[in-house]
């Protein structure tokens, strides 16, 4: 039997070959998506009496609560961990600062929108400030835990927890789902979440460093400020399933409102009517930049 042969590969417009690409790469996507989903769902089920967790279209960030300055948290997602705790303690190494580049896409000036939570010198509280309105530039110091993306709306994870029934905080959670199943493999993340209702333990560092050493977590501890801070509460994490040698700092979050309260996020403490609502990327790429030479466990929490 004869017939005219189909059209060659090489052949096909080249529409038709980036269709192709970008169509297996979204469904590779989609199905790493939902193998997390279930993991992730079984993970927390065991600390949360309810949870949900589904693949949906990233909500407007540029909308309340978020208020961040792009709408979404997709597009070539990066983490990188900068610097180290070591850094920090036992004593400061001051010249440990450093610059974020200050440039976005297609060379558009960078906004920072950045919180800084401080100590208030009055009377001890909490005293959340906008970077912008103290400083000029885009530096910080001595480590530093970063999400980074194109800004653009996609498909994200999307877990919605309520009441906690155990001992686990919720981003702790979420990594050791991904570590029981990655086993040696190392996976990270990052994104959003909401602490909708409830309460959380949360710190500040004070203004100046200790001048004395700070060599025990017990130490470390007794210089920082705590605070219980009240929902709503929202919340940037980078999660990494476990350290591959790096010495990285394998989850750290830290949290802003807009009613004045903010920190490094530590536990809910309201079990009984705590609500989490989080929105996540799973991370392509890992940047270790500027790792200590030196190192330690203190002060990971």
């Amino acid at each position: 039997m004869g017939g005219e042969a189909g059209p060659a590969l090489s052949s096909r417009p080249a529409w038709l070959a980036a269709w192709n690409k970008t169509w297996l790469e979204w469904k590779n996507l989609l199905f790493t998506y939902l193998l997390w989903k279930k993991w992730l769902m079984n993970g927390l089920q065991e600390n949360f009496a309810d949870v949900q967790v589904s693949v949906v279209d990233c909500p407007d960030m540029t909308r309340g609560p978020f208020c961040f300055p792009v709408k979404g948290i997709c597009g070539k997602p990066r983490i990188a961990d900068v610097g180290g705790v070591p850094y920090l303690l036992p004593l400061v190494q001051k010249e440990k600062f450093i610059p974020i580049v200050q440039a976005g896409k297609e060379e558009k000036a960078a906004i920072n929108g950045s919180y800084l939570a401080k100590i208030h010198p009055e009377d001890g509280s909490c005293l959340l400030q906008k970077y912008s309105s103290l400083y000029n530039d885009c530096e910080f110091g001595l480590l530093a835990n970063l999400y980074a993306s194109e800004g653009l709306p996609g498909k994200v994870i999307e877990v919605r927890a309520k009441k906690r029934t155990g001992e686990q905080n919720f981003i702790s959670c979420i990594r050791k789902a991904l570590d029981k199943h990655y086993g040696d493999k190392t996976v990270g993340m990052g994104g959003t979440f909401i602490i909708q209702k409830g309460n959380a333990k949360l710190h500040i560092m004070p203004s100046e460093f200790s001048a004395c050493p700070l060599e025990t977590d017990e130490k470390v501890n007794n210089w920082l400020k705590f605070f219980e801070m009240t929902a709503p509460l929202i919340c940037q994490p980078v999660i990494v399933s476990q350290d591959p040698g790096f010495d990285l700092r394998v989850e750290h979050t830290h949290c802003f409102s807009h009613h004045g309260e903010g920190g490094h996020y530590h536990m809910d403490t309201t079990p009984e009517t705590v609500e989490y609502l989080g929105y996540f990327v799973p991370a392509e790429f890992l940047f270790r930049i500027d790792r200590p030479k030196e190192t330690h466990m203190v002060g990971r929490d």
